[in-house]
């Protein structure tokens, strides 16, 4: 299976632009809550029509402004999975699937049981959507997405509307699905450890603009721009400008920072996230600082530390670790190491 897609969509605050393509994986879209991410799955489906642009699915033309073809939902053999499911309230589990299949004309009855198997719903099948559990809902819906043959999956926050322990229940379910459907899906998400442990490849979507497609985990551990950083999770994130060949300078913290990698004369921005930074015993080896507690956060397994430069007023740096380490930490001098080799330098 290959899907490319390259559109424009002209939205009320920015034009939505993406363009990516993506074979047998799983392609999320990270971004917050506006930004286009949902528009661009349903272009995808068949719910909007973009302004612009060519959506083609296993050399079927989908979509194609030049050319005029936009082919209806119905006709495009993609999935999509709502948040609420969208399961037939009046009708059965069975009659939810065997609807689809007389749709598309598939041999009922050896498919039916097939699908009730594989997503293990026999015991449900003559239940109503109302009276099953969440998870219980999430198979049968995506049991009813492989029912139309669908050749896509398309995922538009599926589990924002669920408390976390329900979240990971379902989440689990659907990391045992996805092999089996192949795999063949794109996930929308503003929760970054959803993408990181769902997706195979993820871009950034900020106002409109999609970023370049990466491997998920080279997205996490090496964001190129600001808003990749930002949406990945890093809190510690300031203006910077390079010295030399080896340093920079960090303006919201006031600190000259040695690096690993030469910064190019384009770099705008430097980022070390909370858990990298370390506490030294002494004031010796590469960016190690003094540094005073602004404040002292407790969470549920670890402990949040909010540090500057001793004697600086400046935006405070956020440093987490568990809280045994915490409470094994001596209350005399404090000194911080922020590692050159963690340090991100951006461009934009």
């Amino acid at each position: 299976m290959e899907l490319t897609v390259s559109l424009e969509k002209k939205l009320r605050d920015f034009t939505l632009r993406a363009e990516f393509s993506l074979q047998d994986e799983v392609f999320a879209l990270l971004g917050a809550s506006g930004c286009g991410k949902s528009m661009t799955l349903k272009c995808i489906a068949g719910i909007e029509r973009p302004d612009k642009g060519r959506i083609v699915l296993d050399g079927k033309v989908l979509f194609d402004h030049e050319q005029g073809i936009d082919l209806p939902p119905q006709q495009r053999q993609i999935g999509y999975l709502f948040q609420n499911y969208a399961l037939f309230p009046n009708m059965t589990i069975a009659e939810n699937l065997r609807f689809v299949m007389q749709r598309h004309k598939t041999d009922c009855t050896a498919k039916l049981q097939e699908l009730l198997s594989r997503f293990q719903l026999n015991d449900l099948k003559n239940a109503y959507p109302a009276a099953l559990s969440g998870g219980q809902q999430q198979r049968a819906a995506l049991a009813r997405i492989l029912a139309a043959q669908a050749k896509l999956l398309l995922l538009d926050e599926p589990f924002a509307a669920l408390d976390s322990y329900l979240k990971w229940q379902l989440e689990t379910e659907l990391l045992d699905i996805l092999p089996s459907y192949g795999g063949r899906a794109i996930l929308v998400s503003h929760d970054r450890g959803e993408v990181y442990r769902l997706a195979d490849k993820a871009a950034i979507i900020s106002q409109g603009q999609m970023e370049r497609a990466q491997d998920t985990k080279s997205l996490f551990h090496h964001p190129q721009t600001l808003a990749a950083t930002l949406l990945t999770g890093c809190k510690n994130i300031s203006r910077a400008h390079r010295i030399d060949n080896c340093h920079i300078y960090a303006a919201d913290w006031d600190l000259t920072l040695k690096t690993t990698a030469a910064p190019s004369p384009q770099v705008k921005y430097t980022a070390i996230r909370a858990h990298f930074l370390s506490a030294q015993k002494t004031p010796t080896g590469e960016n190690v600082f003094p540094m005073e507690v602004v404040r002292v956060i407790e969470d549920t397994f670890s402990v949040i530390i909010m540090v500057r430069p001793r004697g600086k007023t400046v935006r405070p740096l956020r440093w987490e670790l568990p809280k045994e380490h915490w409470q094994e930490l001596n209350a005399g001098e404090l000194y911080l190491c922020l590692p050159p080799e963690q340090l991100m330098l951006l461009h934009s």
